[in-house]
């Protein structure tokens, strides 16, 4: 719950006496304000009002002097039903800004420089960011060879976009000093997350910087628990949470949002961005308290803007080009005809030189002022002006040639291009491809391409274009995650985005994936995961790889699309269908010729991304929302805006939908025959170990004699098999079956070989593993003085359990089943009774599961899978003695 601003104060220690007079005090080496603060300068008003007034601003800042060390600014600002503390001036002097804020017992650095020079100009802000998490935090080390951390991990990759996206709106054009935001988790408490902080650090640290941004950035996380919102949430409470949202903003509009639910409607989204704003708004307010007190000259000086003229310049030279070039409906064809477009006029305004209609019209009065006859007795011939006996003939003069530099050339041609491109679209309601605001690209999709993949599907819209493939395999192909928590973890589910320079149509280098990819990805990975069954149902480690053939804006949504059909192409039973479509924006239409209302696009293309105010990607059904990404190239939309964009993006989502159904051929929905077989059973959890034995010999030795791909166990008895074929599946079923089986006094077992000889008697293997001792009085009827004497290891014989003593260990008797007129018919009495008990896997087996006979109810299983499911109920009910198992395989 947020704090009112009145009651702050009282949350605060009151600062001690000898530095009372420091409080609110501007540092002397930084007397002038930041360029953005709006705050009444303090030295104006009373110390009352002083008081109350920072009061308003949701904070109070403090600095501590000390003879020992440098002042310390430090404020404490209310998030939700806690404080965050924030420190700077303490440590990190050297950089532009630096400061450390805490959250319970999570503390993260985050720092700013900046270059000493300015870099050349660009249509960019040479901006990057780079975030840590110290695995010394939590207390660990890296397990690696190397014991310290190396390139950043995914969650880290995507920790520096979410710092990045809301911050590049607010940096100004023209201001061309690389920066360099670092951000360090240096402690961690398992709590309250980082990410979210790293935000709010970074908003903080440029604010307090020389960078002359426009607004104070800040950042949240929101979730939605028991149907209450709550604002930065533990890391316990979102366990339980419906919805993962990472919002960044100003005081007054949002910059960015990120994040997933399981099929959220878009009310509830706009309520927890609604929630969001309200804890940005005083974050900010309490942002610009301690930047009025300590922040650092803005360099305003430094913003370097290319001439105003040059905007006519180029608007003159290629008006009427620009907008044929802009009406060519392909990709390709547009972009080659604007860089020829853009190559002339970076040649007449930088190389030859342009002389615009205004000078000329000047240059033509100022001759004819100086032909101007002043004599008028006297006829002047051919222009000649007569001075004295001299006749001297003018020269006219020729109006300057101005030349500008390439790159503002360039910069300025880039801004033209999209004033125009709006401009169209506004007046003229045709988009570049001939399409209104709210209309979608054809469609076409088709499934099962590649024969050897478990599930292939290629998702086509317009020039934008996904290959799909799912690969399904067990326990042994998930991605193993090294994060801060000292656990092992570990995805089951995971997609991979690749982004080719050749579906540009363009030559790039290929490596390691880029922060973009990882970022869409991500974005694809979390649309799809909420209608995957449960591992319970479908035991399959599920790898989604989206290849990018095509690329005209989108592309993101469309793997999203692509993988869904593949997904079901694969066989795996999703709960539904979900679809992606990205959205876009043109604020201010009152520019171009409209009425000022906002303009929404849906499913815009690579140049309406580029020129438009925002990229807003939104996946799920028709029912609800399953991922979403907003990003923004303004400061800041308000929730109107939104609310239109998301209303409009579900009736884009419904069309995308609908002709997803019609893909064709349409997905099998069936599991391809070169996919593998998971079998999971269940056994006692004491069981386990002999499963996987001493050093993993006997599971080992299981896997090299059955031919299964993993036999993987869990402490909860859980026990998963993966094989390539039915055969090896049954085999290591019957082993594992025989080998955790709970032995019973009276049972019979055949054919068991002697595994080695003692002078007391002979060790028995029953089952796989289990060996007990057959006392030499049990071996023959008659008296024997070695059990050499009768048998030799290797030899086989049939045994029956007689004891089983407190240790576990067994007591087998052979004389027992010997044609003994007194014993035959005890034995023959207990071996009936005990064949009736002796049904170890169902009295071990506590569930039994496969996905073959599980999607019998949802589609026609093949061949393979009629012999699977009638295989396992074989099995199921089949003994675990020899005798039995060589039943079954009859």
């Amino acid at each position: 719950m947020l704090a009112g601003p009145a009651a702050l104060h009282l949350l605060l220690p009151a600062p001690p006496p000898h530095s009372r007079h420091l409080a609110f005090a501007l540092p002397q080496q930084h007397p002038a304000p930041p360029l953005h603060a709006s705050l009444p300068r303090r030295a104006r008003r009373s110390p009352h009002a002083q008081r109350h007034g920072v009061a308003r601003a949701s904070a109070a800042v403090a600095e501590e002097a000390s003879s020992s060390g440098p002042a310390k600014f430090s404020v404490r600002i209310p998030v939700g039903d806690r404080e965050i503390l924030v420190e700077t001036g303490h440590i990190g002097r050297q950089a532009s800004a630096s400061v450390m804020v805490t959250d319970g017992e999570t503390i993260l650095y985050c720092s700013v420089c900046l270059s000493d020079s300015p870099n050349d100009p660009s249509d960019f802000f040479p901006l990057s960011v780079h975030y840590q998490e110290r695995l010394s935090a939590a207390g660990r080390t890296s397990g690696g060879f190397f014991k310290r951390e190396g390139k950043a991990k995914d969650h880290e990759v995507l920790v520096c976009r979410l710092i990045d996206r809301p911050l590049r709106p607010t940096m100004p054009k023209g201001f061309y000093y690389e920066t360099q935001i670092l951000s360090w988790v240096f402690s961690y408490d398992g709590i309250h997350s980082p990410d979210c902080l790293a935000i709010t650090a970074a908003g903080i640290a440029v604010a307090l910087s020389e960078i002359p941004n426009k607004q104070t950035i800040a950042g949240v996380r929101i979730g939605l628990i028991n149907g209450q919102f709550v604002i930065n949430p533990t890391t316990e409470q979102m366990e339980n949470s419906e919805l993962d949202l990472m919002m960044a903003g100003t005081d007054s509009a949002i910059l960015m949002i990120e994040g997933y639910c399981d099929f959220l409607t878009e009310e509830k989204l706009l309520e927890a961005v609604e929630a969001g704003q309200v804890a940005i708004r005083e974050i900010c307010k309490a942002i610009d308290v301690l930047v009025q007190n300590c922040g650092k000259k803005k360099m305003v000086d430094a913003i370097n803007l290319p001439p105003p003229e040059l905007y006519r310049h180029v608007e003159d030279i290629s008006g009427d080009e620009l907008l044929k070039a802009l009406q060519i409906k392909e990709k390709i064809p547009r972009r080659k005809a604007l860089s020829a477009l853009e190559e002339k006029v970076v040649t007449i305004l930088s190389e030859q030189g342009y002389v615009s209609k205004d000078s000329s019209s000047g240059v033509t009065e100022s001759l004819d002022v100086i032909v101007e006859d002043e004599d008028e007795d006297e006829v002047i011939v051919d222009g000649e002006v007569d001075e004295g006996d001299v006749h001297i003939k003018p020269v006219s003069r020729k109006p300057p040639c101005q030349l500008f530099a390439e790159v503002d050339v360039k910069l300025v041609f880039k801004e033209v291009s999209s004033k125009y491109l709006r401009r169209r679209i506004v007046e003229g309601g045709k988009r570049s491809d001939g399409r209104s605001p709210w209309e979608l690209r054809p469609i076409n999709s088709q499934c099962g391409l590649l024969p050897r993949a478990h599930g292939s599907a290629l998702f086509t819209r317009g020039e934008t274009q996904s290959l799909a493939v799912v690969t399904l395999g067990g326990y042994q192909m998930a991605q193993r995650i090294d994060n801060l928590v000292d656990t092992e973890e570990s995805k089951s589910f995971y997609l991979q985005y690749s982004f080719p320079p050749s579906c540009v149509g363009e030559v790039g280098r290929i490596g390691a994936p880029s922060r973009r990819e990882i970022g869409h990805g991500m974005l694809a990975e979390r649309a799809l995961e909420p209608i995957l069954p449960p591992e319970e149902d479908f035991p399959y480690t599920i790898r989604v790889e989206s290849t990018i053939t095509e690329s005209n804006g989108s592309s993101s949504m469309a793997s999203v699309c692509g993988g869904c059909l593949a997904l079901q192409d694969a066989g795996v039973p999703i709960k539904f269908p979900v679809a992606g479509i990205a959205m876009g924006l043109v604020l201010d239409t009152q520019e171009f010729g409209g009425n000022g209302s906002p303009l929404i696009l849906s499913d815009i293309t690579g140049a309406e991304d580029a020129s438009g105010d925002m990229d807003f990607k939104v996946a799920g059904n028709e029912s609800g929302i399953t991922a979403f990404q907003m990003d923004i190239k303004v400061v800041g939309i308000t929730l109107p805006v939104m609310e239109q964009a998301l209303l409009q993006a579900r009736g884009g989502r419904q069309h995308i939908l609908n002709e997803m159904s019609k893909s064709s051929p349409p997905p099998s929905k069936a599991l391809s025959r070169h996919a593998p077989l998971i079998h999971i059973m269940k056994v006692k959890p004491n069981k386990v170990n002999l499963i996987i034995g001493s050093g993993g010999k006997t599971i080992k030795s299981i896997i090299e004699e059955t031919g299964v791909d993993a036999i993987d166990t869990g402490d909860d008895g859980t026990v998963k098999i993966t094989a390539r074929d039915l055969s090896s599946l049954e085999k290591s079923k019957t082993i594992i079956a025989n080998l955790t089986m709970v032995p019973k006094v009276g049972e019979i077992y055949r054919n068991c070989e002697i595994k080695s000889i003692a002078p007391y008697g002979a060790f028995v293997e029953i089952a796989p593993g289990r060996e007990g001792l057959c006392h030499i009085s049990e071996l023959s009827s008659g008296w024997l003085s070695k059990a050499e004497d009768a048998f030799k290891v290797g030899d086989r014989i049939d045994v029956k359990l007689i004891e089983i003593n407190d240790k576990g260990q067994l007591r087998l008797s052979s004389r027992a089943l010997l044609p003994d007129a007194d014993s035959e018919s005890n034995s023959k009495q207990q071996s009936s009774g005990s064949t009736n008990e002796k049904v170890p896997q169902k009295d071990n087996l506590i569930k039994m599961t496969t996905r073959r006979t599980k999607r019998k109810k949802q589609s026609e299983p093949s061949g393979a899978e009629n012999a699977t499911t009638k295989s396992l109920e074989k099995s199921a009910a089949a003994p675990a003695t020899s005798q039995g198992s060589e039943t079954a395989t009859k």
